[in-house]
């Protein structure tokens, strides 16, 4: 149906009680199997990227001590995981998944990762459980190895997508959108090409009002050649994170207006799927899996 990214490291052991939910990365491939949204045979298993890759959008020192392990306290601190080789073979499988599926995209029309989305990984450091930033090495890719000449990056995730924004700052032929909560992480925010900050409280009526505003505008001044969608689902308003009032149903209606877009301009698109801390991991699965739902409907 469509190629999906995944690999069993994607689930990093964490100690208990860490805020991060690792478990999702095991239970949504199983949920989307059970459900017969995706086959065994729409999953790929992507191998380590090529580090000449990741070197084109990070400072080559920062990478080098992520890879040896001898990123600082502070540093290590700021990611907010132990370092580890297993972390960082994740890191590398995880962002080989999201340029394998742009690149398969560019023939199906649609790719996704079950992980990824790591838009807090900044040129020459990392942050917020972001160390390479997955959606930037691959449309760096895509223009430097395809005929791809723009981009556009659709981040929906509740927290901004401060990383993607600092790499791109300078690279004109990718466009950065990125609607947020304005009050939430992080704190010291980067300049997207477009940034909508929202409130507190934002509920789904408003929230899909303004996506659905911008979403055309975008298309008809960008006129990419590719998007990549960051489909966090910290939206809700049972994230611990988030801060919003948004409802599941919302949030699918959010991915709708996206997918639906770039499927009606015959535009391919790459989806890695962000953040989401509500408490229920059930929750958390079923936002995820809504998008794929979505997918299926419309791909």
């Amino acid at each position: 149906m469509f190629p999906i990214a995944y690999h069993p490291v994607y689930r990093h052991p964490v100690p208990e009680g860490h805020r991060f939910p690792m478990d999702k990365y095991e239970l949504l491939p199983l949920q989307l199997l059970r459900e017969g949204i995706v086959s065994e045979t729409d999953f790929f298993s992507p191998a380590p990227v090529a580090l000449e890759a990741v070197y084109a959008v990070h400072q080559q020192a920062y990478i080098d001590d992520f890879l040896q392990g001898r990123l600082s306290t502070q540093a290590a601190r700021r990611i907010g995981f132990e370092q580890s080789p297993l972390l960082v073979e994740r890191e590398l499988r995880l962002t080989q998944g999201t340029l394998s599926g742009a690149l398969r995209a560019l023939d199906t029309g649609i790719a996704f990762n079950i992980a990824g989305g790591t838009h807090h990984a900044c040129y020459d450091y990392g942050e917020g459980f972001c160390m390479i930033n997955d959606q930037a090495v691959a449309a760096q890719y895509l223009l430097d190895h395809t005929t791809i000449r723009k981009v556009l990056i659709i981040d929906l995730d509740v927290h901004q997508g401060n990383g993607t924004a600092n790499i791109f700052r300078h690279e004109t032929r990718v466009f950065t959108f990125s609607m947020h909560g304005a009050n939430n992480y992080p704190f010291r925010k980067e300049q997207s090409d477009l940034d909508i900050g929202l409130p507190d409280g934002t509920t789904d009526s408003d929230y899909l009002h303004l996506l659905q505003q911008t979403l055309p505008r975008l298309i008809d001044k960008v006129q990419p050649g590719f998007i990549f969608y960051q489909a966090g689902v910290d939206i809700l308003d049972t994230d611990k994170m988030g801060r919003m009032a948004c409802t599941l149903s919302g949030c699918r209606q959010r991915d709708e207006l996206v997918l639906a877009t770039a499927q009606r301009h015959g535009i391919p698109l790459q989806c890695s799927m962000g953040g989401g801390y509500a408490p229920d991991i059930r929750t958390i699965i079923e936002a995820h899996a809504n998008t794929y739902r979505v997918a299926k409907a419309l791909y």
